[in-house]
Protein backbone atom coordinates (compact mmCIF):
# COMPACT_ATOMS: atom_id res chain seq x y z
CA UNK A 1 0.00 0.00 0.00
CA UNK A 2 1.25 3.65 -0.88
CA UNK A 3 1.22 6.28 2.35
CA UNK A 4 -2.21 7.89 2.71
CA UNK A 5 -1.45 10.95 0.97
CA UNK A 6 -1.20 9.00 -2.09
CA UNK A 7 -4.17 6.46 -1.75
CA UNK A 8 -6.10 9.46 -0.60
CA UNK A 9 -5.22 11.58 -3.55
CA UNK A 10 -6.67 8.52 -5.81
CA UNK A 11 -9.90 7.90 -3.75
CA UNK A 12 -10.68 11.60 -3.66
CA UNK A 13 -11.48 11.65 -7.27
CA UNK A 14 -13.87 8.84 -7.46
CA UNK A 15 -16.98 10.36 -7.51
CA UNK A 16 -19.30 7.94 -7.19
CA UNK A 17 -17.29 6.50 -3.87
CA UNK A 18 -17.94 10.07 -2.50
CA UNK A 19 -20.94 9.85 -3.25
CA UNK A 20 -21.69 6.71 -1.70
CA UNK A 21 -19.60 7.99 1.57
CA UNK A 22 -21.44 11.08 1.82
CA UNK A 23 -25.04 9.90 1.55
CA UNK A 24 -24.27 6.44 3.91
CA UNK A 25 -22.26 8.40 6.54
CA UNK A 26 -24.47 11.27 6.94
CA UNK A 27 -27.34 9.27 7.71
CA UNK A 28 -25.96 7.02 10.30
CA UNK A 29 -24.34 10.02 12.22
CA UNK A 30 -27.96 11.97 11.68
CA UNK A 31 -29.84 8.65 13.65
CA UNK A 32 -27.09 8.25 16.33
CA UNK A 33 -27.34 12.02 17.28
CA UNK A 34 -31.17 11.20 17.64
CA UNK A 35 -30.60 7.87 19.69
CA UNK A 36 -28.19 9.42 21.92
CA UNK A 37 -29.80 12.49 22.68
CA UNK A 38 -32.75 9.97 23.95
CA UNK A 39 -30.64 9.47 27.30
CA UNK A 40 -30.22 12.52 29.76
CA UNK A 41 -27.53 10.29 31.46
CA UNK A 42 -25.15 9.86 27.81
CA UNK A 43 -22.29 11.87 29.39
CA UNK A 44 -22.39 9.56 32.50
CA UNK A 45 -22.80 6.32 30.99
CA UNK A 46 -19.51 7.82 28.00
CA UNK A 47 -17.79 8.39 31.86
CA UNK A 48 -18.19 5.07 33.29
CA UNK A 49 -17.33 3.48 29.61
CA UNK A 50 -14.27 5.08 29.86
CA UNK A 51 -13.47 4.40 33.26
CA UNK A 52 -14.35 0.35 32.98
CA UNK A 53 -11.83 0.30 30.49
CA UNK A 54 -9.07 2.13 32.17
CA UNK A 55 -9.20 -0.06 35.07
CA UNK A 56 -9.01 -3.25 33.10
CA UNK A 57 -6.29 -2.47 30.72
CA UNK A 58 -4.73 -0.98 34.34
CA UNK A 59 -4.92 -4.64 35.54
CA UNK A 60 -5.51 -6.59 32.14
CA UNK A 61 -2.86 -9.41 33.07
CA UNK A 62 -5.14 -10.40 36.26
CA UNK A 63 -8.33 -9.95 34.22
CA UNK A 64 -6.69 -12.10 31.27
CA UNK A 65 -5.46 -14.98 33.69
CA UNK A 66 -9.27 -14.80 35.42
CA UNK A 67 -11.13 -15.25 31.97
CA UNK A 68 -8.90 -18.06 30.81
CA UNK A 69 -9.63 -19.94 34.37
CA UNK A 70 -13.38 -19.07 33.65
CA UNK A 71 -12.74 -20.18 30.26
CA UNK A 72 -11.67 -23.30 30.74
CA UNK A 73 -13.33 -24.20 33.81
CA UNK A 74 -16.78 -24.08 31.49
CA UNK A 75 -15.17 -26.43 29.34
CA UNK A 76 -13.43 -24.42 26.80
CA UNK A 77 -9.85 -24.30 25.40
CA UNK A 78 -7.99 -21.07 25.46
CA UNK A 79 -4.86 -20.34 23.36
CA UNK A 80 -2.51 -17.46 23.69
CA UNK A 81 -1.31 -15.84 20.31
CA UNK A 82 1.43 -13.14 20.41
CA UNK A 83 1.22 -11.95 17.32
CA UNK A 84 -0.44 -13.04 13.35
CA UNK A 85 1.55 -15.88 12.57
CA UNK A 86 0.77 -17.53 15.64
CA UNK A 87 -2.97 -16.59 15.50
CA UNK A 88 -3.41 -17.80 11.98
CA UNK A 89 -1.21 -20.85 12.88
CA UNK A 90 -3.13 -21.96 16.23
CA UNK A 91 -6.37 -21.42 13.90
CA UNK A 92 -5.34 -23.20 11.23
CA UNK A 93 -4.06 -26.07 13.01
CA UNK A 94 -7.46 -26.38 14.66
CA UNK A 95 -9.38 -26.57 11.80
CA UNK A 96 -7.54 -29.44 10.42
CA UNK A 97 -7.89 -31.46 13.20
CA UNK A 98 -11.55 -31.11 12.91
CA UNK A 99 -11.01 -32.81 9.04
CA UNK A 100 -12.85 -30.02 7.80
CA UNK A 101 -12.37 -27.47 5.08
CA UNK A 102 -14.58 -25.30 4.86
CA UNK A 103 -15.56 -22.91 8.03
CA UNK A 104 -18.20 -20.33 8.30
CA UNK A 105 -17.08 -16.90 10.29
CA UNK A 106 -18.43 -13.92 12.08
CA UNK A 107 -17.41 -10.89 13.61
CA UNK A 108 -14.13 -11.05 11.38
CA UNK A 109 -12.31 -7.89 12.21
CA UNK A 110 -9.54 -9.12 14.44
CA UNK A 111 -9.08 -12.43 11.82
CA UNK A 112 -9.13 -9.24 8.54
CA UNK A 113 -6.01 -7.72 10.91
CA UNK A 114 -4.01 -10.92 11.01
CA UNK A 115 -4.86 -12.08 7.43
CA UNK A 116 -6.79 -15.44 8.56
CA UNK A 117 -8.98 -16.05 5.48
CA UNK A 118 -5.46 -15.69 3.36
CA UNK A 119 -3.79 -18.30 6.00
CA UNK A 120 -6.60 -20.33 5.83
CA UNK A 121 -6.65 -20.53 1.81
CA UNK A 122 -2.78 -21.63 1.91
CA UNK A 123 -4.05 -24.59 4.21
CA UNK A 124 -6.70 -25.58 1.72
CA UNK A 125 -9.72 -23.87 4.15
CA UNK A 126 -12.31 -22.00 2.54
CA UNK A 127 -13.61 -19.34 4.78
CA UNK A 128 -17.06 -18.10 4.27
CA UNK A 129 -17.95 -14.81 5.70
CA UNK A 130 -21.65 -14.10 6.72
CA UNK A 131 -22.19 -11.18 7.60
CA UNK A 132 -23.87 -9.15 4.71
CA UNK A 133 -21.25 -6.63 3.94
CA UNK A 134 -18.80 -8.56 4.86
CA UNK A 135 -20.54 -11.16 2.34
CA UNK A 136 -20.48 -8.58 -0.31
CA UNK A 137 -16.77 -7.67 0.33
CA UNK A 138 -15.60 -11.33 -0.17
CA UNK A 139 -17.66 -11.97 -3.46
CA UNK A 140 -16.39 -8.99 -4.92
CA UNK A 141 -12.89 -9.58 -4.14
CA UNK A 142 -12.71 -6.53 -2.47
CA UNK A 143 -11.30 -5.07 1.10
CA UNK A 144 -13.49 -3.60 3.67
CA UNK A 145 -13.71 0.40 4.02
CA UNK A 146 -15.35 0.71 7.30
CA UNK A 147 -16.10 -1.10 11.09
CA UNK A 148 -19.75 -1.32 11.23
CA UNK A 149 -20.27 -1.48 7.28
CA UNK A 150 -17.50 -2.93 5.49
CA UNK A 151 -19.22 -2.65 1.94
CA UNK A 152 -20.19 0.87 2.67
CA UNK A 153 -18.48 2.48 -0.37
CA UNK A 154 -21.21 0.04 -2.62
CA UNK A 155 -24.40 1.33 -3.51
CA UNK A 156 -27.69 -1.11 -4.18
CA UNK A 157 -26.83 -1.26 -7.85
CA UNK A 158 -22.97 -2.69 -7.45
CA UNK A 159 -24.26 -5.19 -4.85
CA UNK A 160 -26.85 -6.89 -7.71
CA UNK A 161 -24.33 -7.10 -9.72
CA UNK A 162 -21.63 -8.88 -7.59
CA UNK A 163 -23.82 -11.24 -6.49
CA UNK A 164 -25.34 -12.17 -9.63
CA UNK A 165 -22.01 -12.35 -11.56
CA UNK A 166 -20.05 -13.98 -8.07
CA UNK A 167 -22.73 -15.86 -5.83
CA UNK A 168 -22.28 -18.93 -7.80
CA UNK A 169 -18.84 -19.47 -7.28
CA UNK A 170 -19.27 -19.59 -3.83
CA UNK A 171 -22.38 -21.66 -3.37
CA UNK A 172 -25.68 -21.28 -4.41
CA UNK A 173 -26.38 -18.55 -7.10
CA UNK A 174 -27.96 -15.47 -6.84
CA UNK A 175 -32.17 -16.04 -8.22
CA UNK A 176 -32.37 -14.94 -11.84
CA UNK A 177 -33.66 -11.97 -12.66
CA UNK A 178 -32.09 -10.46 -9.38
CA UNK A 179 -33.11 -6.47 -8.75
CA UNK A 180 -31.37 -3.81 -6.63
CA UNK A 181 -34.11 -3.77 -4.15
CA UNK A 182 -33.01 -4.17 -0.80
CA UNK A 183 -35.51 -7.02 -0.08
CA UNK A 184 -34.63 -8.64 -2.68
CA UNK A 185 -30.79 -8.26 -1.99
CA UNK A 186 -31.20 -9.67 1.25
CA UNK A 187 -33.37 -12.37 0.22
CA UNK A 188 -30.53 -13.65 -2.28
CA UNK A 189 -27.94 -13.09 0.53
CA UNK A 190 -30.50 -15.81 2.93
CA UNK A 191 -30.50 -18.11 0.57
CA UNK A 192 -26.93 -18.17 -0.28
CA UNK A 193 -25.90 -18.26 3.42
CA UNK A 194 -28.64 -20.53 4.73
CA UNK A 195 -26.72 -23.54 2.66
CA UNK A 196 -23.35 -22.61 4.29
CA UNK A 197 -24.81 -22.91 7.74
CA UNK A 198 -26.75 -25.84 7.75
CA UNK A 199 -23.85 -27.19 6.68
CA UNK A 200 -21.19 -26.01 8.24
CA UNK A 201 -19.50 -28.09 11.21
CA UNK A 202 -16.26 -25.51 12.09
CA UNK A 203 -17.15 -22.11 12.43
CA UNK A 204 -14.42 -19.11 13.32
CA UNK A 205 -15.44 -15.84 15.17
CA UNK A 206 -14.72 -12.97 16.84
CA UNK A 207 -15.89 -11.14 19.82
CA UNK A 208 -17.24 -7.42 21.13
CA UNK A 209 -16.64 -8.53 24.83
CA UNK A 210 -15.16 -10.89 27.18
CA UNK A 211 -16.58 -11.46 30.65
CA UNK A 212 -13.78 -12.25 32.96
CA UNK A 213 -16.04 -13.66 35.83
CA UNK A 214 -17.33 -15.85 34.23
CA UNK A 215 -15.77 -16.74 30.98
CA UNK A 216 -18.92 -15.60 28.58
CA UNK A 217 -17.95 -14.60 25.10
CA UNK A 218 -20.38 -11.47 23.95
CA UNK A 219 -21.27 -10.74 20.11
CA UNK A 220 -23.30 -8.27 18.96
CA UNK A 221 -25.42 -8.02 15.57
CA UNK A 222 -28.00 -7.22 13.66
CA UNK A 223 -28.52 -9.83 10.89
CA UNK A 224 -28.86 -12.91 13.15
CA UNK A 225 -26.21 -14.73 10.93
CA UNK A 226 -23.77 -14.79 14.71
CA UNK A 227 -26.56 -16.66 16.04
CA UNK A 228 -26.44 -19.19 13.47
CA UNK A 229 -22.23 -19.50 13.37
CA UNK A 230 -22.46 -19.86 17.20
CA UNK A 231 -24.81 -22.67 17.90
CA UNK A 232 -25.44 -24.55 14.60
CA UNK A 233 -21.47 -25.70 14.21
CA UNK A 234 -19.45 -28.45 16.06
CA UNK A 235 -16.76 -26.44 16.56
CA UNK A 236 -15.97 -23.00 17.62
CA UNK A 237 -12.72 -21.06 17.33
CA UNK A 238 -13.52 -17.25 18.46
CA UNK A 239 -10.36 -15.10 17.66
CA UNK A 240 -9.79 -12.23 19.87
CA UNK A 241 -8.15 -9.07 21.10
CA UNK A 242 -6.77 -8.79 24.52
CA UNK A 243 -8.47 -5.59 25.31
CA UNK A 244 -11.85 -6.92 24.36
CA UNK A 245 -12.14 -8.16 28.60
CA UNK A 246 -14.27 -6.49 30.76
CA UNK A 247 -14.34 -7.60 34.28
CA UNK A 248 -17.80 -8.42 35.46
CA UNK A 249 -21.75 -8.84 33.99
CA UNK A 250 -21.73 -5.26 35.65
CA UNK A 251 -19.56 -3.87 33.72
CA UNK A 252 -20.98 -5.41 30.66
CA UNK A 253 -24.14 -4.05 30.99
CA UNK A 254 -23.10 -0.39 30.12
CA UNK A 255 -21.06 -1.31 27.14
CA UNK A 256 -24.53 -2.53 25.71
CA UNK A 257 -26.05 0.51 25.96
CA UNK A 258 -23.03 2.56 24.33
CA UNK A 259 -22.51 0.41 21.63
CA UNK A 260 -26.07 0.44 19.93
CA UNK A 261 -26.67 3.77 19.92
CA UNK A 262 -23.40 4.67 18.49
CA UNK A 263 -22.96 2.11 16.09
CA UNK A 264 -26.21 1.57 14.56
CA UNK A 265 -28.44 4.07 16.43
CA UNK A 266 -30.32 1.11 17.87
CA UNK A 267 -31.65 0.92 21.71
CA UNK A 268 -30.35 -2.47 21.45
CA UNK A 269 -29.32 -4.94 19.60
CA UNK A 270 -31.53 -6.90 17.39
CA UNK A 271 -29.37 -10.11 18.37
CA UNK A 272 -26.64 -10.32 21.39
CA UNK A 273 -25.16 -13.54 21.81
CA UNK A 274 -23.74 -15.00 24.34
CA UNK A 275 -21.73 -18.03 25.08
CA UNK A 276 -20.12 -19.58 28.14
CA UNK A 277 -17.61 -22.55 27.71
CA UNK A 278 -19.89 -25.83 26.10
CA UNK A 279 -22.62 -27.95 26.85
CA UNK A 280 -23.81 -31.20 25.82
CA UNK A 281 -27.39 -29.98 24.71
CA UNK A 282 -26.87 -27.03 22.90
CA UNK A 283 -24.26 -25.35 20.73
CA UNK A 284 -20.65 -26.32 19.62
CA UNK A 285 -19.59 -29.63 21.33
CA UNK A 286 -15.83 -28.27 21.11
CA UNK A 287 -15.07 -24.24 22.04
CA UNK A 288 -11.52 -22.92 21.17
CA UNK A 289 -10.48 -18.90 22.57
CA UNK A 290 -7.73 -17.03 20.80
CA UNK A 291 -6.57 -14.64 22.99
CA UNK A 292 -4.68 -11.88 20.68
CA UNK A 293 -1.94 -9.85 21.41
CA UNK A 294 -0.13 -8.39 18.06
CA UNK A 295 0.98 -5.48 19.14
CA UNK A 296 -1.48 -4.41 21.65
CA UNK A 297 0.49 -5.05 24.82
CA UNK A 298 3.48 -2.68 23.03
CA UNK A 299 0.10 0.08 22.56
CA UNK A 300 -0.82 -1.10 26.73
CA UNK A 301 2.74 0.02 27.58
CA UNK A 302 2.44 4.11 26.11
CA UNK A 303 0.89 5.89 28.69
CA UNK A 304 -0.91 8.67 25.33
CA UNK A 305 -1.59 6.05 23.07
CA UNK A 306 -3.07 2.91 25.30
CA UNK A 307 -6.40 5.25 25.10
CA UNK A 308 -7.03 3.37 21.91
CA UNK A 309 -7.45 -0.08 23.27
CA UNK A 310 -11.09 1.57 24.81
CA UNK A 311 -12.22 0.99 21.52
CA UNK A 312 -15.71 -0.45 21.06
CA UNK A 313 -15.43 -0.60 17.47
CA UNK A 314 -18.95 1.78 16.92
CA UNK A 315 -17.55 3.62 13.89
CA UNK A 316 -19.17 6.67 15.32
CA UNK A 317 -15.70 8.51 14.94
CA UNK A 318 -15.60 7.18 11.14
CA UNK A 319 -18.72 8.94 10.35
CA UNK A 320 -18.38 12.27 11.52
CA UNK A 321 -14.57 12.28 9.99
CA UNK A 322 -14.28 15.12 7.01
CA UNK A 323 -11.22 13.27 5.97
CA UNK A 324 -12.66 9.48 6.49
CA UNK A 325 -16.01 11.01 4.25
CA UNK A 326 -13.61 12.16 0.89
CA UNK A 327 -10.88 9.61 0.84
CA UNK A 328 -12.95 6.47 2.24
CA UNK A 329 -11.68 3.68 3.94
CA UNK A 330 -9.28 1.86 1.65
CA UNK A 331 -7.08 4.62 2.00
CA UNK A 332 -5.86 3.79 5.28
CA UNK A 333 -4.78 0.27 3.97
CA UNK A 334 -5.36 -1.58 7.04
CA UNK A 335 -8.88 -3.24 8.99
CA UNK A 336 -9.25 -0.35 11.09
CA UNK A 337 -9.74 2.72 8.84
CA UNK A 338 -10.48 6.38 10.07
CA UNK A 339 -9.76 8.18 12.93
CA UNK A 340 -9.37 4.95 15.19
CA UNK A 341 -7.12 3.32 12.77
CA UNK A 342 -5.05 6.47 12.50
CA UNK A 343 -3.99 5.96 15.78
CA UNK A 344 -4.72 1.71 16.58
CA UNK A 345 -2.78 0.64 12.84
CA UNK A 346 0.65 2.71 13.64
CA UNK A 347 0.84 1.19 17.72
CA UNK A 348 -0.46 -2.04 16.36
CA UNK A 349 2.11 -2.14 13.56
CA UNK A 350 4.56 0.56 14.31
CA UNK A 351 5.82 3.65 12.65
CA UNK A 352 8.75 2.40 10.24
CA UNK A 353 6.67 2.10 6.82
CA UNK A 354 5.55 5.06 5.07
CA UNK A 355 2.13 3.61 5.12
CA UNK A 356 1.82 3.60 8.70
CA UNK A 357 4.33 6.52 9.17
CA UNK A 358 1.74 9.09 6.96
CA UNK A 359 -1.98 7.87 9.25
CA UNK A 360 -1.04 9.95 12.29
CA UNK A 361 -1.33 12.64 9.28
CA UNK A 362 -4.77 11.48 8.08
CA UNK A 363 -6.82 14.17 10.48
CA UNK A 364 -8.06 17.95 10.63
CA UNK A 365 -7.22 17.81 14.14
CA UNK A 366 -11.53 18.76 14.30
CA UNK A 367 -11.71 16.67 17.09
CA UNK A 368 -15.25 15.55 15.67
CA UNK A 369 -13.91 12.10 16.60
CA UNK A 370 -13.43 12.83 20.09
CA UNK A 371 -16.94 14.64 21.14
CA UNK A 372 -18.77 11.13 20.04
CA UNK A 373 -16.80 8.95 20.90
CA UNK A 374 -18.82 6.69 23.57
CA UNK A 375 -15.97 5.46 25.53
CA UNK A 376 -13.75 9.58 25.43
CA UNK A 377 -11.04 8.39 23.64
CA UNK A 378 -9.32 11.68 23.13
CA UNK A 379 -8.09 10.79 18.95
CA UNK A 380 -6.78 14.49 18.42
CA UNK A 381 -4.28 13.78 21.46
CA UNK A 382 -3.00 10.62 20.53
CA UNK A 383 -2.66 11.73 16.41
CA UNK A 384 -0.13 14.26 17.54
CA UNK A 385 1.67 12.19 20.39
CA UNK A 386 1.78 9.56 17.37
CA UNK A 387 3.41 12.54 14.85
CA UNK A 388 5.88 13.17 17.66
CA UNK A 389 7.05 9.85 17.30
CA UNK A 390 7.24 9.62 13.73
CA UNK A 391 9.26 13.37 13.45
CA UNK A 392 11.48 12.61 16.59
CA UNK A 393 11.33 8.84 16.80
CA UNK A 394 12.36 8.04 20.36
CA UNK A 395 11.40 5.24 22.96
CA UNK A 396 8.64 2.47 22.35
CA UNK A 397 7.81 -0.95 23.18
CA UNK A 398 8.27 -3.94 20.71
CA UNK A 399 7.04 -6.95 21.55
CA UNK A 400 7.41 -5.86 25.12
CA UNK A 401 10.83 -5.32 24.98
CA UNK A 402 11.87 -1.52 25.07
CA UNK A 403 13.67 0.04 21.83
CA UNK A 404 14.39 2.90 20.48
CA UNK A 405 13.08 4.18 17.35
CA UNK A 406 14.31 6.74 14.32
CA UNK A 407 12.55 9.09 12.86
CA UNK A 408 10.53 8.25 10.13
CA UNK A 409 11.93 9.25 6.20
CA UNK A 410 10.76 12.86 5.00
CA UNK A 411 10.52 14.91 8.24
CA UNK A 412 13.77 16.12 8.36
CA UNK A 413 12.00 20.16 7.54
CA UNK A 414 9.10 19.46 9.79
CA UNK A 415 11.90 18.50 12.52
CA UNK A 416 13.97 21.96 11.67
CA UNK A 417 10.98 23.87 11.71
CA UNK A 418 9.73 22.73 15.16
CA UNK A 419 13.51 23.03 16.48
CA UNK A 420 13.63 26.35 15.28
CA UNK A 421 10.23 27.27 16.82
CA UNK A 422 10.93 26.05 19.97
CA UNK A 423 14.17 27.51 20.17
CA UNK A 424 12.24 31.52 19.40
CA UNK A 425 10.03 30.69 21.82
CA UNK A 426 12.06 30.09 24.40
CA UNK A 427 13.93 33.74 23.51
CA UNK A 428 11.36 36.25 23.46
CA UNK A 429 12.86 38.65 22.32
CA UNK A 430 13.97 37.06 19.05
CA UNK A 431 10.60 36.00 18.77
CA UNK A 432 9.44 39.77 19.25
CA UNK A 433 11.67 40.79 16.74
CA UNK A 434 10.23 37.92 13.95
CA UNK A 435 6.90 39.03 15.02
CA UNK A 436 7.74 42.66 13.82
CA UNK A 437 9.41 41.55 11.07
CA UNK A 438 6.67 39.50 9.79
CA UNK A 439 4.42 42.25 10.68
CA UNK A 440 6.39 45.47 8.34
CA UNK A 441 7.11 43.45 5.61
CA UNK A 442 3.41 41.51 4.82
CA UNK A 443 2.44 42.97 1.77
CA UNK A 444 5.67 40.95 0.49
CA UNK A 445 4.39 37.88 1.83
CA UNK A 446 3.73 35.06 -1.12
CA UNK A 447 -0.16 33.52 -0.80
CA UNK A 448 1.32 30.28 -2.02
CA UNK A 449 4.09 28.30 0.12
CA UNK A 450 7.72 26.95 -1.93
CA UNK A 451 9.55 23.82 -1.41
CA UNK A 452 8.15 21.21 0.85
CA UNK A 453 5.14 23.42 2.13
CA UNK A 454 3.74 23.73 -1.54
CA UNK A 455 1.57 20.39 -0.59
CA UNK A 456 -0.27 22.36 2.07
CA UNK A 457 -0.61 25.73 -0.11
CA UNK A 458 -2.03 24.19 -2.84
CA UNK A 459 -5.56 23.74 -1.54
CA UNK A 460 -5.53 26.85 1.07
CA UNK A 461 -4.16 29.96 1.28
CA UNK A 462 -1.67 31.66 3.94
CA UNK A 463 -3.24 33.12 6.48
CA UNK A 464 -2.75 37.13 6.05
CA UNK A 465 -0.01 38.58 9.05
CA UNK A 466 -1.82 41.64 11.00
CA UNK A 467 -0.38 45.15 10.63
CA UNK A 468 1.10 44.46 14.36
CA UNK A 469 1.54 41.66 16.94
CA UNK A 470 -0.30 40.93 19.70
CA UNK A 471 2.65 41.82 22.04
CA UNK A 472 2.88 45.29 20.69
CA UNK A 473 -1.36 45.58 20.61
CA UNK A 474 -1.18 45.24 24.53
CA UNK A 475 1.39 47.59 24.78
CA UNK A 476 0.46 50.11 22.74
CA UNK A 477 -3.38 49.95 24.08
CA UNK A 478 -2.91 48.71 27.51
CA UNK A 479 0.82 48.64 28.59
CA UNK A 480 1.08 52.14 29.71
CA UNK A 481 -1.57 51.68 33.05
CA UNK A 482 -0.51 48.04 33.32
CA UNK A 483 2.62 47.00 32.95
CA UNK A 484 2.77 44.19 35.01
CA UNK A 485 0.27 42.28 32.91
CA UNK A 486 1.81 42.62 29.75
CA UNK A 487 2.84 38.83 28.61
Amino acid sequence: MPAFPEAADTSTRDTRLRANLRHATHTIRAKRATAVAELDDWGRLRAAGAAIKDRTLRHLDHYLERLESAVTAAGGQVHWAADADEANRIVTELVRATGEHEVVKVKSMATQEIGLNDALAEAGITAYETDLAELIVQLGDDLPSHILVPAIHRNRSEIRDIFAERMARWGRPAPDGLTDAPADLAEAARLHLREKFLNAKVAVSGANFMVAETGTLVVVESEGNGRMCLTLPDTLISVVGIEKVVPTFQDLEVFLQLLPRSSTAERMNPYTSTWTGTSDDDGPRTFHLVLLDNGRTDTLADTVGRQALRCIRCSACLNVCPVYERAGGHAYGSAYPGPIGAILTPQLRGTQSALDASLPYASSLCGACYEVCPVAIDIPEILVHLRERVVEGGPVSVRGTRAVIKPAKGHAAERAAMRAARWALDHPGVLRTGQRLASRTRRLHPRRLPGPGRAWSDTRELPAVPAESFRDWWQRTRGATNDRSAP
